[in-house]
């Protein structure tokens, strides 16, 4: 498990405890090379029909069980090729891993992936290119641009798969074709010499300390994201940051003030020319309320409905979110802090 070591050691990369195959994924070369890679790991490995139906976890309790699946890699065939839509991020999510193992306790993925928590890597990474290749042609001559972490953090992943540095070095290759994703791990060192053409931008969640601390167990520090951030840069990789959740909280302007003076101090001139930022504010649904009351019972994080303004979405769904005069703070503040250490930047959007 990713873990943090003591202070002043480096957060540790991801090695699962458990690991399943599929039986195909062992007719591609990835497949292969990560049952040499498990096997030299010594790591308990199982067999399944799909990747799809993974049950019976260890452990005495629901909370057990899924803090198990969360340590859980799951090796397999990407049968679905048809890519989801990403907005406002991207035309399109492109699936290269499925779960994550960040214990961050207000993300999206606690409801999406719902009873499937484990973490899922595809080994058809040609079939996958081969799709994007076809969505991209059918949007020509506009460039077509693709998420690669809606479902999963792939940065985390990459010491262990390789997957990321070949898509990025596709895009490379694909004059209307664009590559985005966002990370909270430091683990980039494989992709600095990647051929990437200035065709993928590489973004960062950062947040307030407050945030970070009480809410992100299991990811890189902000002082290893920052770090990694400069490295990329240096590496050519057009920059970005998406500050999420934003989090109303005591002395929240102060915590915010502080992130964008730390961004500005380490932040090179030559990256900020290019800087994009990304703002999405807290919000949760009732189900999402339920599963993170389980599986973080001590969590601090607020979600007091009377609290919220109810934010419909597509197909009667909605969500809670800050009330106007809340998010309206939040928004003009961030803003400003931004545009004081980064006159340049673009605000992609807030949501």
């Amino acid at each position: 498990m990713l873990e943090r070591q003591t202070k002043g050691k480096n957060t540790l990369q991801f090695v699962p405890e458990l690991v399943y195959f599929e039986p195909d994924a062992l007719e591609y070369p990835k497949g292969r090379r990560l049952m040499e890679w498990a096997e030299s790991q010594q790591l308990p490995i199982r067999m399944t029909s799909s990747h799809n139906r993974i049950t019976g976890f260890p452990g005495e309790s629901e909370l057990e069980k899924y803090k198990i699946a969360k340590r859980t890699l799951v090796v397999g065939v990407r049968k679905t090729l048809k890519f989801d839509t990403s907005k406002p991020s991207a035309e399109y999510a492109l699936p290269i891993a499925t779960g994550c193992m960040g214990h961050c306790h207000y993300c999206y993925l606690q409801t999406t992936l719902g009873a499937k928590p484990y973490i899922r890597v595809y080994v058809n990474m040609d079939d996958i290119l081969e799709a994007a290749a076809g969505y991209i042609a059918e949007r020509a001559p506009d460039i077509t641009r693709f998420e690669a972490a809606c479902t999963s953090d792939p940065v985390g992943l990459e010491p262990i798969t390789g997957s990321l540095k070949e898509v990025i070095e596709f895009m490379g290759r694909q004059p209307l074709g664009r590559l985005r994703f966002v990370t909270k791990f430091h683990h980039v060192d494989s992709l600095l010499d990647a051929e990437h053409n200035g065709h993928t931008r590489f973004r960062f969640s950062v947040n307030a300390d407050y945030v970070i601390r009480n809410f992100e167990p299991a990811t890189s520090t902000f002082a290893e994201r920052i770090e990694a951030a400069g490295k990329v840069a240096r590496a050519g990789y057009p920059l970005g940051f998406i500050i999420a959740p934003i989090i109303w909280h005591d002395g929240w302007e102060d915590g915010y003030a502080e992130l964008l003076r730390k961004l500005g101090e380490t932040v090179q001139a030559e990256a900020a020319v290019d800087l994009t930022f990304e703002l999405i504010q807290h919000r949760f649904t009732k189900t999402a309320k339920t599963v993170i009351g389980q599986r973080y019972p001590k969590t601090k994080l607020e979600m007091d409905e009377a609290k919220r303004k109810y934010k419909w979405g597509r197909w009667g769904q909605g969500k809670y979110v800050y009330p106007d005069e809340q998010a309206n703070a939040l928004r003009e503040f961030i803003t400003e802090q931004i545009f004081l250490r980064f006159p340049t930047a673009t605000i992609e959007y807030f949501t």
